[in-house]
């Protein structure tokens, strides 16, 4: 069984996003692929969950989806997370992040 991508499909409409957090960094961006993860830097700090918070408004901006629509489902004090995207298509995603 292959493992799932950065990128996979969570139903009809939604995607799963994983993602490698690189909190504390000079800006915020989507650096690209790391290895099955998106990597996602942003210059909050990780407490208090401020990246987390960071990463979804970095995702939904990215996506063109509503700040509501990226909802953390895995990883809250790991670097390793899981968001979950509604309205875009797996698709979509990898289009609007340039990703293939």
């Amino acid at each position: 069984m292959t493992p799932p991508g950065a990128v996979s499909a969570a139903g009809a409409g939604a995607i799963t996003l994983r993602v490698k957090a690189v909190p504390g960094s000079s800006r915020d961006r989507i650096a690209g692929v790391l290895g099955d993860r998106l990597k996602v830097c942003v210059t909050a700090p990780p407490e208090g969950g401020k990246a987390n918070a960071a990463i979804a408004a970095l995702l939904a901006r990215a996506l063109g989806v509503a700040g509501a629509a990226v909802e953390l489902r895995a990883g809250r004090s790991g670097a390793e997370k899981a968001f979950v995207v509604l309205g875009v298509s797996e698709g979509q995603a990898r289009e609007r992040l340039g990703i293939s």
